[in-house]
């Protein structure tokens, strides 16, 4: 088996861990004895996980909701699913769609009842896809700081700091919205798999502040429109209700279950690569960073397997996850994403070291400003762009990853895989 096959083959065991079709069956709750069962959720795995239940429930037992996931990440044939509705909106900028969409699932977990079971299904992509902004904040508003949210190089975490103090849903609000007993259902995006950042937490206590949501944006140089800077100021002088705290009796009821996360995939890539006798090391499911700085570092670290055989001799497989930034520099529009920059960052910091071959794809099937999942390096990519003309430090200055990988055919699409546990990466040193 080729490098390039190694790694493309490894990339699909890390998505077969976190498919909820297969995950989520294992957690479903018990339906309630009386009462009905009311589906709601967003996130990019959304009808996946919708899927899942549907496919699980009892068919005598009552079922009912809605959840909203990314455009093109439903499915085409909508008698797949009968009793949960799909709504498709904006991502990652939000939308007039998954606005109105947010409403009705505000509507539905009022209208539930204590006898009735509230199950909410969240992945990544939430915080964007459950938008109903808070207050006088309007959708034109929200839009315009989370786009520049995206291109300040802030951490999903501090953008979701944010994002959650501007809406009328999310820090817990969701759950504290209905009376019924609540079961979250979780596929984590970020690092550290805590639910109140991923989509925002729409059912978990938040520690964060209105003044955390205001020192985030300062701390980024973002000027916010006036309607969230009066939002947020308000709330950090005490006359809007914060976010939902972890003493609030609310979370009596909630029951809030990661069920997939970035490190089962790893290690599912690992046992993989050690099947094929290759020596795995996950380095961390939680990796952060400027993209392009994280690559310089494990580019010296996959020099130093190759060079001097420490601190593992070849073949090794350096594997790791979490999700990197991208910071545009002034002017820069910017195409590919964190996965893409990451290996043309390697590329040029390994100049063509041959034995060396690598992987980074987003686990959602999009990186960043295309639709690829991400790309495949090889100790020949550096060689044929330069054959073609292409200059790897010019195109890494102007935030073009796509631009390198494109002309020599080594994107990995794969569409959109309905789950997401963030990037996965793995350099091949052999």
């Amino acid at each position: 088996m080729s490098p390039r096959e190694l790694l493309l083959d490894s990339f699909r065991a890390a998505l077969a861990a976190a498919d909820p079709l297969q995950i989520v069956p294992k957690h479903l709750p018990t339906p309630p004895t009386s009462g009905k069962t009311i589906v709601v959720g967003a996130g990019k795995a959304a009808a996946a996980m919708a899927k899942a239940v549907e496919d699980n429930w009892p068919p005598t037992a009552d079922l009912q909701g809605l959840v909203i996931t990314r455009y093109a990440h439903g499915y085409a044939d909508a008698a797949n699913l009968k009793r949960i509705r799909v709504v498709e909106a904006g991502h990652p900028v939000p939308d007039d769609s998954g606005e109105r969409a947010a409403q009705q699932i505000l509507a539905l977990a009022r209208s539930a009842q204590p006898e009735d079971l509230f199950l909410v299904l969240i992945s990544g992509g939430g915080s964007s896809l459950l938008s109903l902004p808070a207050g006088e904040v309007t959708m034109a508003d929200l839009k315009a700081v989370t786009r520049a949210l995206l291109s300040s190089g802030a951490p999903i975490q501090e953008m979701n700091i944010v994002r959650k103090h501007l809406s009328a849903i999310q820090g817990g609000r969701l759950a504290a919205a209905t009376p019924a007993r609540v079961v979250t259902l979780i596929v984590s995006d970020v690092t550290g798999d805590d639910p109140s950042a991923i989509a925002s937490g729409p059912t978990a206590p938040d520690l964060s502040t209105y003044q955390d949501a205001l020192d985030i944006l300062n701390r980024y140089h973002i000027m916010p429109p006036i309607s969230i800077a009066r939002h947020l100021s308000k709330g950090a002088r005490g006359e809007m209700a914060e976010t939902l705290k972890p003493a609030d009796p609310v979370f009596c009821r909630v029951d809030n279950r990661v069920i997939a996360t970035a490190y089962q995939s790893l290690s599912m890539a690992a046992a993989f690569f050690q099947q094929h006798g290759i020596t795995p090391m996950i380095l961390g499911d939680s990796v952060t960073g400027e993209a392009r700085e994280v690559a310089k570092v494990y580019a010296a670290l996959a020099r130093q397997i190759q060079q001097h055989y420490h601190p593992l001799k070849p073949p090794v497989a350096l594997i790791s996850g979490g999700e990197c930034t991208v910071t545009l520099a002034s002017g820069n529009q910017g195409r590919g994403g964190r996965c893409s920059e990451f290996l043309l960052s390697l590329a040029i910091s390994l100049d063509g070291l041959q034995h060396i071959a690598a992987i980074a794809c987003d686990t959602d099937g999009i990186d960043g400003s295309e639709q690829n999942a991400g790309a495949i390096l090889t100790d020949q990519s550096l060689t044929r762009a330069r054959a073609m003309g292409r200059n790897a430090q010019q195109l890494l200055d102007a935030n073009d990853a796509f631009g390198f990988f494109a002309p020599l055919g080594d994107l990995v699409v794969t569409g959109p895989t309905r789950t997401n546990v963030n990037d996965y990466r793995a350099i091949l040193v052999f």
